[in-house]
Parts: structure tokens; sequence; C-alpha cells
């Protein structure tokens, strides 16, 4: 039993050293009330050192109900009242144009208030950090406003939407960024705002402890893996058992046909055997 939770433990802290902010979750915990680091994100992003982060929460869950509720990544404030959603999409899918959309606009629904005016709207910003170029241009950040068709001038509606290209990994202040979100040891950060939590998360027992939820999606995708794995070998063994019922029912029919006098030829026409299958029994006919 020690020998199994030994195994286990090491296993736990194997998942937990591998993780980088690129897994939303651990991102998610990096953020969490962590205005500083929140803080970094979004003036690397903005190019602005001026954004001064309010508060940040994390998996907030904004009820729609008219119709599709989101629940957000990460969800800042700043001094000025703008709202920023982060959010960090490994797979293509994850990220597409009308989703974008869509969370800009439950935004705008959550944040105006029965009453209010609509000057009142809050500013939004939302912001995709993807694994992939999904707009496929190689740029390293992609900022999206409305404008105006005849006079290309932007439509200053309050509301933007970034995505953020984390394969562009070079020595600009973005660039160190996103090799930040893909490092794995806190000595080796090049923002400092970032090092100490992850020392806390990754090296500490609270901070392992915190981090039960992304332990038990790891224990839960493990689970999830075996088990395909058990079906697929489940599978395997049905058809090979399939297989060999089929084979031993061509066999009984071919001898059958050789039994009343039919041909090598035709026993193979019927029976579906081979040639050398068909003679092979024949031959043990004739003996």
């Amino acid at each position: 039993m020690q020998t199994t939770e030994v195994g286990q433990n090491s296993e736990i802290k194997q998942v937990i050293g591998s993780l980088c902010m690129m897994n939303n979750r651990f991102m998610n915990f990096m953020l969490d009330d962590n205005k500083k680091a929140a803080q970094v994100f979004l003036r690397v992003i903005l190019g602005d050192d001026k954004i001064k982060v309010r508060n940040v929460r994390i998996q907030s869950f904004i009820q729609n109900i008219y119709g599709h509720s989101s629940q957000l990544d990460i969800l800042a404030q700043d001094s000025k009242g703008r709202y920023f959603n982060v959010e960090v999409q490994r797979s293509d899918e994850g990220a597409p144009a009308r989703r974008a959309r869509f969370y800009s606009s439950i935004l705008d629904t959550h944040f105006l208030q029965p009453g209010k005016l609509y000057e009142e709207l809050p500013d939004t910003y939302v912001i995709f950090i993807t694994e992939n170029d999904v707009l496929h241009d190689n740029l390293p950040l992609y900022n999206i406003r409305r404008r105006i068709d005849e006079n290309a001038k932007c439509f200053e509606d309050g509301s933007r939407i970034i995505y953020v290209n984390s394969q562009r990994r070079d020595n600009t202040a973005l660039g160190k960024l996103m090799q930040d979100l893909y490092c794995t040891e806190p000595k080796n950060l090049h923002y400092h705002e970032f090092a100490e939590r992850m020392e806390f998360l990754k090296y500490s027992k609270e901070g392992e402890e915190k981090m039960t939820d992304v332990i038990e999606e790891y224990a839960a995708r493990k689970a999830e893996a075996l088990a395909k794995e058990a079906v697929k070998e489940a599978a395997k063994e049905a058809a090979k058992k399939a297989e060999e019922k089929e084979q031993a029912n061509r066999i009984e029919l071919a001898q059958g046909l050789l039994a009343d006098g039919m041909s090598i030829e035709f026993t193979v026409r019927h029976s579906k055997l081979t040639e050398a299958e068909v003679r092979e029994l024949a031959s043990k006919l004739s003996a």
C-alpha cells in the first residue's frame, strides 16, 4: 500500500511539475486574486504600462436567462472600470470568431444593469491567447475593432477583441510573456510577478492542496484514457473472436461441400476459403 501511495505522490508531483500557464486551469490558479500578475498580462498585451488592476476573478459564470450562458476563464477589472476577459485556447476549435463575438456580447448584457444608460456600458476586452496562429497571418497580436467601411475610421463602441498568437516567442516584451506561458520552472520566468506564485503552487504543500481540481482533472483524464484503451482492447478481442467463429463456419461449410463431392474450385468460391486451405481440408478428408 505504501509503495502505491509513494508512486501516486511521485506521479502527482510530475504532473504539477509539468504544468505551464498554457494549461488554462493552471493559468486560473496563477492569476486567481493575483492583481500584479494579471496587471503584467494586460499591460504587455495592450502595450499600456498604466493599467492598474482593481480585481481579478477566475471561472466567472455569467447566466443568460434568454440563451447560452458562459463560464469565463479570467475576468479582471481595472481602475478605469474596464473589464478584461482572458481565455486560454489550446484547441483551434475553441477560438472561433463568433465565440469571441458572443463573449463580448454577454459581457455587455451582464454589465449594463436595468435602468442604466447605454453610455454607462463599460469598455470590454475579450482576449484569446491561442496555442496556434488561428488567424493565419503570422502576427504576434491581432487587435480587432469595428470600423466604418466608407472611411476606414474606427467605430468607437468600447468593445475590443484581441487574439494573441503564443507561437511568436521572440525577445520583445510580448514574446517574453509568451515564453513564460510555456515555462514550467519559476526560476526561468522572465516576469517575476509570476515566479512567486508558481513557486508557491508547485513547491509548497498548500499550493498542491489548492490545485486539487487540476490533479482531479488529470486523474479523470487518465481514467478516461484507460477506459478508452480497455474498450479498444475489448473491441479487438470481440473482433478476433468473431473472425475465429466466421473461419470455423467457413471450414465447416467447405468440409460439407467436399464430402458431397464438390470440386476444389467450387468449394473455394462458395466457402470463401483460400485454395490452399481447401486443398488441405480435402487431403485430410481423403486420408
